[in-house]
């Protein structure tokens, strides 16, 4: 039995994959545990998650991808190699090709790293594209036409902002302010004003359930527990709605201020199918509370959620994989 193609969405904060005839069957944390002595991989995906600050000594939660790109090389093999594995993505006579998506800015040498991690992991061919490309694809538009289509790309590493015409980029820009930055904002945030140290989840939580950038509610409040820098001890604060505005605002406008340097570099015929259509928002930072309104405010064109914004890399990739031929064009 020949073996399908998969398409691989490989992220700072979650990996998922993609197989060809299936849809998408695996979509789990980018984290693996290991025992430090002796480097053996405990857990790798949803059970290292469980794990995330819960941690004896001995064993170590480790993000082996890190702003979009491989910080651990020898884990994020493993890590590939664990999915792969689970997604039943292997099969007996031949080995799959895979289509992996990465930053727009990284380097020759950082694209290598990927493609060679692809290939440990079983790969008969590496296809290589650009994430914000990628998700263009997956979110329905048609970036084949001589017409600008504007997708901005937050994911838990880095944010993609792309202007796309004729299958290519036009202009685009990467930083590395993404899902991860937002809840390190609040962590700061929350041990600076009220000497309170929280974990990555608990910032998460308050991100994804709580916040909201853009008339916040003032009465709306929320208890946060964790520890207190200062006696040591498990303590408690009311957080109101208005403060995680704050704690976020910077991040908020660095990635403003890279949109508005890409519609600045973009050509003033393509300027003017953005103002009609918009920009499309993907990846987990579009569901951010109030994003979509600050955007629009700021930016002053239409701004959208796609319908599936976490999966729509993923769908990207399964789209491109029925026309291999764009991908071969494109390597």
């Amino acid at each position: 039995m020949l073996a399908k193609d998969i398409g691989i969405d490989l992220g700072t904060a979650n990996v998922l994959i993609y197989i060809k005839g299936r849809g998408i069957v695996l979509n789990e944390p980018s984290i693996v545990v290991i025992e430090t002595e002796t480097k053996k991989v405990l857990a790798v995906g949803k059970e290292a998650n469980e794990m995330l600050g819960r941690t004896p000594g001995k064993i170590k939660a480790i993000k082996p991808m890190k702003d979009g790109v491989i910080a651990d090389f020898e884990l994020t093999e493993i890590m590939l190699n664990e999915f792969i594995k689970k997604a039943k993505a292997r099969k007996v006579i031949t080995r799959p090709r895979i289509l992996i998506c990465c930053p727009t800015n990284i380097t020759p040498v950082e694209k290598n790293a990927i493609r060679e991690a692809a290939e440990r992991a079983g790969a008969r061919k590496v296809y290589i594209e650009e994430e914000p490309k990628v998700a263009a694809i997956g979110a329905g538009m048609d970036i084949s036409k001589p017409t600008a289509n504007m997708v901005l790309d937050i994911g838990g590493g880095t944010t993609d902002i792309a202007i796309l015409s004729l299958n290519g980029i036009v202009s685009s820009a990467s930083v590395k302010i993404a899902g991860n930055a937002l809840d390190q904002d609040i962590i700061k945030y929350i041990r600076e004003k009220y000497n309170l140290l929280i974990g990555e989840k608990t910032a998460e939580d308050i991100k994804i359930n709580f916040a909201n950038i853009y008339k916040p509610n003032k009465k709306e409040k929320r208890e946060v527990k964790g520890r207190n820098l200062i006696t040591g001890l498990p303590a408690a604060i009311e957080l109101t709605q208005e403060e995680t505005k704050e704690a976020m605002n910077d991040s908020i406008h660095k990635i403003i201020k890279a949109c508005k340097n890409v519609l600045e570099q973009t050509p003033p015929e393509l300027s003017a199918d953005i103002m009609e259509k918009g920009v499309i928002l993907t990846g987990g930072g579009a569901l951010l509370t109030g994003l979509m309104e600050v955007l629009e405010e700021e930016l002053t064109i239409p701004v959208l959620i796609a319908e599936t914004p976490l999966t729509c890399v993923a769908e990207g990739t399964g789209i491109l994989l029925d026309n291999i031929k764009l991908l071969e064009e494109d390597q």
